[in-house]
């Protein structure tokens, strides 16, 4: 395991986070202690220090368990953990991004994970509601508590996360120096917006769903029942065909089909983190061999190909030949662009 560095911050993270969303039985997708434990201690081994929870995951028993595993060398490891999600059904402030659901929840959350500090707090997902300066300076005030490290951003709007990390640029509060959402070779429209604002920004990516609920290990190809029910989109015709394209290079590498899929999300940025979860410790190991899998550009080329988006309004408009043409006279490729942008 090697490391990298979170967004524009000098934290070493290790280049594969383990997901503990698995963590405890509440869940139909989770695992008892004793296999949890066992997930823990092969990504641990493996040299993995990253590790995500959230505060409602397994209804808690997620973050309480980490604290366990993690309690005999807490400051080596990196803990990461989200508020926004309920806990407390029907109370309308036992949710959301407002700061006394925030304060309330991380104050659990360190209850839970037997620690006096969270290392990376990502703010769950936009809740619509809460003004973009609200949720900064309650973020910034942990820090300057020490109850946060760190600050990331998960499943909202390019919009949002700019001028989020404009306004604490200005009025000198700490950015988010992550961003974590959805991205596979099914799902890939974060390369629209979401992907090059967080370039722009320096920010790390941690995608959850890289092998798309397991789709692209292949199983329904082999006629495998599982949770992803038959008319979802990760079960059509296109998901079918680029699953068929990821168990054929597997084969030609030798390799897991999972595996491989977590290859093409790695090899598309070098500030990508991706999140791996399993349920037992073989599950995970299968995954790690990622790190040993070097695509190559004939197996991206193939993969990009069979799993292509239209990137839409604007950025199909802005690079037609005939706007090209208006915009930059027919000298569009002698022009080396040395900005971020």
């Amino acid at each position: 395991m090697k490391y990298k560095l979170l967004g524009r911050t000098g934290l070493r993270v290790s280049e594969l986070c383990l997901g503990t969303m698995t963590f405890g039985t509440e869940w139909a997708l989770g695992a008892d202690y004793t296999d949890s434990k066992s997930v823990f201690d092969t990504y641990s081994n493996a040299g993995g220090n990253f590790l995500d929870t959230a505060n409602k995951y397994t209804e808690g028993t997620s973050e309480k368990w980490l604290g366990e595993f993690i309690a005999a060398d807490r400051d080596h490891f990196v803990v990461a953990t989200k508020f926004t999600l309920r806990d407390r059904p029907g109370d309308p402030n036992f949710f959301g991004n407002h700061r006394k659901n925030m304060m309330r929840s991380v104050e659990d959350s360190l209850k839970r994970l037997n620690t006096s500090y969270i290392d990376l707090l990502w703010m769950h997902a936009w809740d619509g509601l809460t003004p973009v300066d609200e949720v900064l300076r309650g973020m910034d005030d942990l820090i300057r508590q020490g109850k946060v490290h760190y600050i990331g951003i998960s499943d909202t709007p390019a919009w949002v996360v700019s001028l989020a990390n404009v306004m604490a640029e200005l009025k000198g509060w700490t950015q988010f120096a992550g961003l974590q959402v959805e991205y596979s070779l099914l799902r890939r429209d974060i390369e629209r917006d979401l992907l090059p604002m967080a370039k722009h920004f320096g920010m790390s990516v941690t995608p959850w769903g890289a092998m798309a609920g397991g789709v692209l290990t292949g199983k329904y190809l082999k006629g495998e029942q599982g949770r992803t029910p038959a008319h979802s989109a990760r079960r059509s015709d296109k998901a079918t065909a680029i699953a068929q394209a990821v168990v054929d290079i597997a084969a030609e590498l030798n390799a897991a089909p999972g595996a491989v899929a977590l290859a093409w999300v790695r090899q598309q940025w070098a500030s990508i983190i991706p999140l791996v979860g399993a349920k037992t410790g073989n599950q995970l190991a299968q995954s790690l061999t990622c790190l040993d899998i070097e695509l190559s550009a004939t197996h991206l080329a193939m993969l990009d190909a069979v799993s292509k988006i239209d990137l839409g309004f604007p950025h199909d408009f802005l690079t037609s030949p005939g706007v090209e043409d208006v915009m930059f006279g027919g000298v569009r490729n002698q022009i080396i662009n040395t900005h971020k942008l």
